[in-house]
């Protein structure tokens, strides 16, 4: 019986690699179906030998008609229900899915032999083709006039009506093609660029050290050793965009390096760390502009919609957290602003996930690496708001077994800029993050405890929590009566109104030093800076103070030693105005628009002014 099989299967082949017309060839396919369908012996063999003769059919005749395309198609389908497509015979239906998108074909035929091969593919790495005919199938969808509609409803059907998945390989083959189809959208970038950066790269500036330029100190004399001074350089460089340009991607890279400064400790402090350099929160060093053309954009956002959809089946979350736990996205992917931004409703929903197999996947799968948590906190590479998310994955991981000292560790070395800022606009879980830092001695520079105890007096929220901490641990009183901090750093993002909130919760009659650096403070500030009795320094890099602000500050605080004014903008309509205040020993004027004449009018008025930075001015 296998013989005789066999043999009417190198009939067919013989007679199939001569065609002649098109409509006999037809009728000879239909004939080899119903023979392979009614044989009595079911082997794959017999099934699959169809498949082959019509896939090296179609390689060999490229010139066929779409309608003949299509009946060639419809007359295999049968033998497509219990069988995978071959490699050549794959190629031919990604062809047809590309051209002819809407074609009925796609949806009749196709839509049951991608059903098969999610349920039943075990690796495609050793049939890549299945899925990228699985790619293509998806993308056609895409294309119908209700294309995510489409796409969503297929998602369901492969998913099942009841609450869990009847079919285990469908979710990993699902994201296996999420992931190889947007990693597509950006390969063509990848590779242009022998270069590319590395995560850290990208978080870091994506800085090349052959392009910079030589960076040049700021301290031009001595200081006097008395005083609490600035030690630390400005690079400059302003390094030239990168443009990258193909026929389907556009990326603009544009870099600026701005080094945070790094303030000493003064006499007899030497051994407490620095407050500057524990809480400075330096802003996004670069900004990486990735464009992608209009076929890859609509990729992109059908692949990144389906993993979206995917994240809302509680019973598929807990799996789909772990294969994305390892971040197994192009690093271009999470530089691009369009992608990330889309990507967060995942990260959301894992973070509001209650089970710890889901939300302990947004951290790193091993220490020295990021993880979702670290990208999406603030200073992350993909975090595009003040720190909502980031609040809700620390509330999650919180709750459970990560109320660790560790966990309490690591905050308050890598975010507590950000924690305190989200606790002085009265986010609750930031309050209770410092709260716990107080109580499990976290914290040990007393200038820091001070600044989180005003941080948390300035709300009502924090108020309450806090005095129960005081009930139970009485020596943080007795801290607090002893003074305000003489420190103090307001986190990156700040606000007029976070500054006037955190300034009025406590005493800061003793506060010497305060940097606004990289915050959204402008002049308006300025009547909440001049009530500070004892400041001295004064640090307002990279900040939207201006001249009416300066003016203010001119005509109060007179005992002002040290002022940073650098990427400011005043002009020399409020510089002037700094000739009445005499103490003035350093004065960063670096980026502002300083004329010549108001910095010789200064050094004439200003005879204590040892360190001075008027680089990229007028006066340079």
């Amino acid at each position: 019986m296998a013989g005789v099989a066999q043999k009417k299967i190198y009939k067919y082949k013989k007679v199939l690699s001569n065609p002649s017309r098109w409509e006999v060839v037809l009728k000879e396919i239909r004939t080899l179906v119903d023979m392979a369908l009614t044989s009595p012996l079911q082997d794959d063999s017999i099934n699959q030998a169809p498949l082959e003769i019509v896939s090296k059919l179609l390689s060999e005749n490229t010139n066929l008609t779409t309608q003949e395309h299509e009946n060639i198609i419809v007359a295999i389908a049968p033998l497509l229900e219990n069988n995978h497509p071959p490699p050549d015979l794959c190629e031919f239906f990604c062809k047809h899915c590309r051209e002819r998108p809407r074609s009925m074909v796609v949806i009749e035929v196709f839509t049951p032999v991608v059903q098969r091969i999610l349920k039943h593919n075990m690796d495609f790495g050793k049939c890549p083709r299945l899925r990228l005919f699985t790619q293509e199938y998806i993308l056609a969808l895409n294309e119908l006039n209700a294309g995510m509609e489409v796409v969503k409803k297929f998602i369901q059907s492969m998913h099942g009506p009841t609450g869990h998945c009847p079919h285990p390989r469908v979710l990993p083959n699902l994201v296996a093609v999420c992931l190889a189809a947007i990693y597509s959208c950006y390969e063509e970038f990848i590779n242009s660029r022998d270069n590319s950066p590395s995560l850290k790269e990208i978080r870091n500036g994506c800085q090349q050290p052959c392009d910079r330029k030589p960076t040049l100190p700021l301290r031009l004399l001595h200081p006097s050793p008395d005083l609490v001074s600035q030690e630390a350089t400005l690079s400059e460089a302003r390094l030239k965009s990168v443009v990258v340009a193909s026929s389907e991607i556009h990326v603009e890279v544009e870099h600026t390096s701005t080094a945070k400064p790094a303030l000493t400790a003064s006499a007899g402090n030497d051994s407490e760390p620095n407050l500057i350099d524990c809480l400075m929160v330096s802003p996004a060093c670069s900004t990486m502009s990735i464009e992608l053309g209009p076929q890859a954009d609509r990729t992109l956002g059908c692949y990144v919609e389906i993993l979206k959809l995917l994240s809302d089946y509680d019973d598929w979350r807990p799996s789909l957290a772990s294969l994305l736990q390892p971040i197994p996205f192009p690093k271009e992917a999470l530089a691009h602003e369009k992608f990330t931004k889309e990507l967060k409703y995942v990260i959301q929903r894992f973070a509001e996930d209650p089970r710890q197999e889901v939300h302990s996947c947004l951290l790193s799968v091993r220490a020295g690496k990021d993880g979702w948590f670290q990208l999406y906190s603030p200073g992350g590479v993909a975090c595009d708001d003040d720190g909502e998310l980031f609040a809700s994955m620390v509330h999650i991981l919180m709750g459970s077994c990560y109320k660790t000292k560790k966990f309490l560790l690591s905050l308050a070395e890598n975010k507590l800029g950000p924690c305190m800022l989200l606790a002085l606009r009265g986010n609750q879980t930031m309050v209770e993050i410092l709260c716990l830092m107080l109580e499990y001695n976290i914290i040990d520079n007393k200038d820091t405890q001070l600044q989180i105890i005003s941080t948390l007096e300035s709300t009502a929220v924090g108020k309450r929590m806090y005095e129960q901490l005081c009930d139970r641990q009485r020596e943080l009183k007795e801290l607090q009566r002893k003074g305000g901090p003489t420190r103090l750093t307001l986190p990156s993002k700040s606000t007029d109104a976070d500054l006037a909130r955190l300034l009025s919760s406590g005493s800061f009659g003793n506060l010497e030093n305060l940097s606004l650096a990289f915050t959204n403070v402008t002049s308006a500030c300025a009547e909440h800076l001049i009530k500070l009795p004892s400041l001295k320094q004064l640090n307002l890099w990279s900040t939207q103070f201006g001249d009416a602000g300066l003016r203010l500050l001119s005509e109060h605080l007179t005992m002002l030693q040290v002022l940073n004014l650098c990427e400011t903008p005043v002009t020399d309509a409020g510089l002037l105005a700094l000739s009445s205040m005499k103490s003035l020993c350093s004065l960063n004027m670096n980026s502002t628009k300083l004329s010549a004449d108001t910095y010789e009018d200064l050094k004439a008025k200003l005879p204590n002014l040892k360190e001075v930075d008027v680089r990229y001015t007028e006066a340079w």
